[in-house]
């Protein structure tokens, strides 16, 4: 009955007035997929690659590395050792896992190592953890070892007398988990 055209939204802008650009990972709000012409550009771009996916039905014996993501649905026996990783709720991994972030919500048996490391409700751990950040929701099993290492500000100096030893590192903490009955 109207035939009434909508506006476009407006562009959210910066303090010094121009448009804020989309996230890397994001493709740019009404942006070209592809180039003029239909040429793709040589290297792919974060949001091109995307996650990698192993699918529920899937299984793998081997080791996976690499510097993207990737979200575990099936079955892998063997070391996984990528940028980001996420276990999904029916993934399952038989071996280490070292990513610099790791989610886990199905099942581990093996040591996990990351920068930051969440346990979520759903998730089973048997292994030890290595992690400057860790984060384990009520529910979630977990069956090992913790070594958590630290990040300190270098000491001022000292009027001290000088030495010739290398100072020492700070010690990780390691916190023995028993699981409650």
């Amino acid at each position: 009955m109207f035939n009434r055209t909508k506006s476009p939204a407006p562009q959210p802008r910066s303090e010094t007035g121009s448009a804020i650009p989309p996230l890397p990972d994001l493709p740019a709000p009404n942006a070209q997929t592809a180039p003029a012409g239909g040429a793709r550009p040589a290297t792919p771009t974060a949001s091109q690659r995307g996650l990698s996916t192993l699918s529920s039905d899937l299984q793998f014996d081997g080791s996976i590395s690499g510097g993207g993501d990737l979200q575990i649905d099936g079955a892998i026996k063997g070391e996984v050792r990528v940028g980001r990783l996420i276990v999904g709720e029916t993934g399952a991994v038989e071996g280490g896992v070292s990513a610099d972030y790791v989610e886990v919500r199905g099942r581990v048996v093996g040591n996990v190592s990351g920068k930051q490391v969440k346990l979520i409700a759903t998730a089973y751990v048997d292994g030890d953890i290595t992690a400057e950040q860790l984060s384990i929701d009520i529910g979630a099993y977990f069956q090992g070892r913790v070594l958590q290492g630290r990040r300190e500000a270098p000491a001022a100096p000292a009027a001290a007398p000088k030495t010739t030893a290398a100072p020492a590192e700070p010690e990780p903490q390691i916190i023995d988990m028993k699981p409650v009955a």
